[in-house]
């Protein structure tokens, strides 16, 4: 299992970073991306920090440790800018939280994280088929979630993406460690988005790719 999508108490998690990767790495996780929320405000203060807990814990050999950053509730005219800062800080995982449906993000949000060329569109809700080719031709990804609420949008986003060949993630977005996943319900999760054992074992290898291995 791989999980591309998680916070810590740098941003609304409850754990440090070290006890997150600790816990991830105990139930068999084998790569996780610290993806805090950031804005203007704060992104030149989360990443540095992070890339310093995943440095700290690249000692575990059973879990690979991976600094990103979740662009959140940024406006749209602002996304590519703070995507390149991002990367420029050490972000190796850059994520937009996007147009889900129960959070009022702006229109226009998914696709300027395309435009940007994030690595991932966050719950991207009721994401549009132009959005979703877009994604494809730039391969962005399309997340699938595990998160309470935003996955009510899940089986549309499956669809989309199937539809017009964008590549699917599948994260948790977890905020504590009881959000965190194993394989099983991870596969649970995405047949019940209505996808396929295939499609599952699509969306394994393309975070097994995003993850470096």
């Amino acid at each position: 299992m791989i999980d591309l999508h998680t916070h810590t108490i740098f941003s609304d998690g409850v754990l440090v970073p070290s006890e997150l990767i600790r816990r991830a790495a105990s139930m068999g996780i084998r790569a996780l991306a610290l993806t805090d929320h950031a804005d203007a405000s704060n992104l030149d203060f989360i990443v540095p920090r992070i890339i310093k807990a995943c440095e700290e814990n690249s000692s575990l050999r059973t879990i690979r440790a991976i600094p990103g950053v979740e662009l959140t509730h940024v406006p749209p005219s602002s996304i590519a800018a703070h995507v390149k800062k991002a990367r420029e800080l050490g972000a190796k995982i850059v994520v937009i939280h996007g147009e889900s449906p129960v959070e009022p993000v702006e229109q226009g949000t998914n696709r300027a994280g395309i435009e940007a060329g994030a690595d991932i569109i966050a719950h991207p809700g009721l994401i549009s088929e132009e959005d979703a080719a877009l994604a494809a031709k730039k391969g962005v990804h399309l997340e699938i979630t595990a998160r309470k609420g935003h996955s009510l949008t899940n089986g549309h986003v499956a669809a989309m993406a199937k539809k017009v060949g964008a590549k699917l993630v599948l994260d948790t977005d977890a905020h504590a460690p009881g959000d965190l996943m194993d394989l099983r319900f991870a596969r649970t999760v995405a047949l019940g988005a209505g996808l396929f054992e295939e499609d599952f074992t699509r969306i394994r290898e393309n975070m097994a790719a995003l993850a470096g291995f």
